[in-house]
């Protein structure tokens, strides 16, 4: 059993049932590699403003470089008696090296240590998520570009609404994860400041210099209240709504790539590699993937609710509760990659049926908008106008037909506005192109758009630099 660091304050073991509940080295084990690098910041710190000897700094530096080294062989033994990874680490290091490992603690909390791995932690999954999300973006533009004379019905309700590209479709997804982009990044700026120093709640009374231990860990600014530093949990709150957002984007995605994919549908095939069959129905291809990408969505809203309820009643500063933050955190930090992986190679493989969405595209009246707008530009108001397709409709559906099919006499019986030309206005290719208007479906706006997705992707890798300006 491992020797407790606060032991001297108790005449009784702690209970097996107490460690085995208290225990969080078996999900914060994945801290190790930031715990040892803020814990050799620290010690450097420490030495630098004289709190110990510069001898005794080297002496804890080299030994958790060991640690480390020895941890990622699976040469270190991490068991519940040890309680965290932070425990286990300065266990592991005293044993080493003596009394000597036990001044790495000096003018620290686990406390702030925990705020300093999870920032740690974060800040690279961020940076990890952002440039997934670039991948999709990037993924997103060039099957528009592919498909880029490809017409299907645009739907509100789920009911046929008007003729669009398809490519106009995939460019709004572009957006919505563009608005992902910019929350992580905002995020990423809110995590990106040095709590270490706010030792348990009210600072330390050694001669520290945090602005020092933040230059060596690559932070721009350090906390403003020590309190505020060691109970802060908003980052990774924001985190997992900036998650869910995403996954809410990812989800709706998901669901038309099911619905298309039906044999009712059929407007696309999703490759096979990203299907799966039934036990006992050897016809079936299940679309697997979107349903599970729907189904985690569920689970991601899940952990921000967790992180909400979990903070929402703890008095400042520090409480045992925020133990409870780490597996929300990663279990999402984990999903989103896996999706956002999934998304960008299954997105380029899926197979369109462009004649089947071509035929929809003007199947159930979707050019009726385009027929009122006619008779406006002749002069009728535009309410007048919308009653007296909606009257052409009506007959249509009572003698079986398309507003394509009725001849010019049959629609005179509706408003004399109507003349030869009426028929141009129901041609597909020309409805498309003629919504113009900024952010329209015609085909010139959708070579814009892409054009500027482009030129906003290729600006953010020459950078090289996914995180915003601060």
């Amino acid at each position: 059993m491992a020797e407790k660091l606060w032991k001297g304050r108790f005449e009784q073991p702690t209970d097996k049932l107490v460690e085995e509940y208290t225990s969080s080295i078996h999900f914060d084990s994945r801290l190790y590699r930031y715990d040892i690098e803020g814990s050799i910041a620290h010690c450097r710190m420490l030495a630098e403003c004289r709190i110990i000897s510069h001898d005794e700094a080297s002496s804890i530096v080299q030994a958790l470089g060991e640690i480390l080294r020895d941890i990622e062989r699976g040469q270190v033994a991490l068991d519940s008696s040890q309680e965290d990874i932070h425990m286990a680490i300065e266990n592991e290091l005293t044993a080493r090296i003596g009394e000597t490992g036990g001044k790495l603690h000096t003018a620290r909390s686990r406390n702030d240590q925990v705020a300093l791995d999870m920032r740690l932690f974060m800040r690279d999954a961020l940076s990890g998520i952002l440039d997934l999300v670039r991948n999709v973006q990037s993924t997103l533009v060039a099957t528009a570009e592919r498909y880029i004379d490809v017409i299907m019905p645009g739907f509100t309700h789920l009911q046929h609404a008007q003729p669009i590209l398809f490519s106009h479709h995939l460019m709004a997804y572009y957006e919505m994860f563009g608005r992902d982009f910019a929350r992580f990044g905002d995020c990423l700026i809110r995590t990106d400041v040095m709590p270490l120093g706010s030792a348990a709640l009210a600072g330390t009374t050694f001669p520290t210099d945090m602005e020092w231990t933040a230059r060596q860990l690559g932070f721009p600014r350090v906390v403003a209240n020590s309190m505020d530093a060691v109970s802060d949990r908003d980052y990774l709150i924001e985190f997992c709504s900036d998650s869910a957002i995403l996954m809410m984007h990812v989800s709706r995605m998901a669901e038309e790539l099911i619905i298309w994919s039906s044999p009712e549908f059929a407007f696309i095939e999703i490759s096979d590699a990203f299907c799966t069959g039934s036990s006992i129905m050897p016809q079936k291809k299940n679309p697997d993937v979107p349903e599970l990408m729907r189904g985690k969505t569920g689970r991601v809203y899940g952990n921000l609710i967790a992180l909400l309820t979990m903070t929402k009643g703890l008095p400042l500063a520090y409480n045992r509760d925020l133990q409870e933050d780490k597996e929300p955190v990663f279990d999402t930090v984990d999903t989103l990659v896996a999706t956002l992986r999934l998304l960008s190679k299954m997105l380029p493989e899926i197979r369109i049926n462009r004649d089947r969405m071509a035929r929809m595209a003007v199947h159930n009246f979707t050019l009726a908008t385009d027929l009122a707008d006619y008779l406006v530009r002749r002069g009728i108001p535009f309410r007048k106008a919308h009653h007296v397709v909606g009257q052409v409709v009506q007959y249509c559906i009572r003698n079986g037909k398309e507003l394509s099919e009725c001849s010019l006499e049959e629609l005179k019986t509706f408003h004399k506005a109507f003349d030869e030309d009426v028929f141009q206005c129901l041609e597909v290719s020309s409805v498309i192109d003629r919504r113009k208007s900024l952010g329209g479906t015609a085909t010139s706006r959708v070579k814009e758009a892409i054009a500027r997705a482009r030129a906003e992707l290729e600006a953010c890798e020459t950078k090289g630099n996914r995180k915003p300006e601060k």
